[in-house]
């Protein structure tokens, strides 16, 4: 296919009219780019069209310098000096005082397409805080670079929602930025004048290498388009004691810790020949997180065919597996503020309870059929490509 075009590029040319002669407020950082790798913030600041009044960071940071969970402080963006102001510190939404001055807010931040992801909340907690003020909010569309076709797992409870997870929808949930930003908006009555500057050229079937566009890691540990791939699988290892490859130079793709036999994992997860995928013996040492500095043993998820490949099944099926090999060893990370940071994840935590009771992963699956149907059915709503 011809390389798609991006949201925040046809806003300078074919929508250009939208920022006219506006004062502009920008949600963004490191990953919002165009084919180029010419940073929205940086073309709207030495644009004619508008005025770039405030720019604002989500979790990373407004140029990606952070670790996971790190607090940021607002501070003046060192390439347009411009007031970036944190929406991962003392707040998660833009307050009344941040707002001030602003006419129109812009978002381009590209997202993964998983529900745990947190720009996906930064996002909507801005657009509410927007529909307050009375400031229109226009999502510049990116790709969702698992395609957006399928959809799988559990809808979240609301009784377990987090920055990991507000709004009851699937792990995969197969829509660009711009159409979930419509579905939370009129699902979840947001209230915002929500405006989405759409991509050309973008297929649902489409994932990041059918787009021509390069890969810029929105996040400090989703380097590659293969780690988005098993990341809807994988991030659960997040909720155990098992290294989730954070701290190395394939988080997501591998895990292990130090009390795995890296080679009797992978013999075990091979023989369970799961769709379009295979395991491989590693030894790996993280500079940060679980296990800094210390020698693991795991696997690294190898994706053969993405077409067939189940990230929630492999996932669901690699933690089941070290769970029965290593029973005394393994352990569900310590509870914060009274629930499970794999219960955060998991948006429940009737998927911990079946784990430990060991239900097959296959009824676990199945169970989740008649809910992700009916978000199917609305999910059809919002649905703005082929």
């Amino acid at each position: 296919m011809s390389r798609v075009q991006l949201g925040c590029e046809r806003l300078f040319t074919a929508e250009a009219d939208r920022i006219r002669g506006r004062r502009v407020g920008l949600i963004t950082n490191h990953s919002g780019v165009d084919a180029l790798l010419q940073a929205t913030a940086d073309k709207l600041h030495g644009s004619d069209l508008c005025e770039l009044v405030a720019l604002y960071g989500p979790e990373h940071g407004i140029r990606g310098a952070a670790q996971d969970g790190e607090h940021i402080a607002d501070i003046a963006d060192p390439h347009t000096g411009v007031p970036a102001y944190s929406l991962y510190g003392q707040t998660r939404k833009p307050d009344p005082a941040m707002l001030a001055g602003v006419d129109l807010m812009l978002f381009d931040i590209q997202d993964v397409g998983a529900r745990f992801y947190t720009y996906l909340y930064t996002m909507s907690l801005s657009m509410a805080a927007c529909a307050k003020a009375g400031i229109p909010f226009l999502v510049l569309d990116r790709p969702n670079p698992i395609g957006g076709v399928k959809i799988a797992g559990n809808l979240l409870d609301p009784d377990f929602a987090s920055f990991v997870g507000l709004y009851p929808i699937p792990v995969r949930y197969g829509l660009t930025i711009g159409e979930i930003a419509r579905l939370f908006n009129e699902e979840y009555a947001l209230g915002a004048e929500l405006h989405v500057v759409a991509m050309e050229g973008w297929r649902r079937s489409a994932y990041w290498e059918d787009t021509g566009l390069p890969w810029v890691p929105p996040s400090p540990n989703m380097p590659s388009p293969e780690t988005a791939v098993v990341y809807p699988g994988t991030c659960f290892f997040e909720g155990t004691n098992i290294s989730e490859g954070r701290g190395t130079t394939k988080p997501f793709e591998q895990f292990g810790a130090p009390f795995i036999d890296g080679s009797q994992l992978a013999k075990t997860l091979n023989s369970l020949n799961l769709p379009g995928v295979g395991f491989r013996p590693v030894f790996f040492q993280p500079t940060t997180g679980k296990y800094a500095d210390e020698i693991c043993q795991g696997v690294q998820v190898h994706v053969f065919d993405r077409t067939v490949f189940d990230p929630l099944c492999t996932g669901f099926e690699a933690l089941t597996t070290v769970r029965r090999l290593y029973p005394e060893a393994f352990s569900w990370r310590v509870p914060q503020g009274g629930i499970h940071n794999f219960d955060r994840l998991a948006g429940t935590d009737l998927i911990r309870d079946a784990l430990d009771r060991d239900l097959p992963v296959a009824e676990l699956l199945s169970s989740w059929a008649d809910e992700l149907q009916s978000f199917a059915e609305i999910r059809h709503r919002y649905l703005a490509y082929a």
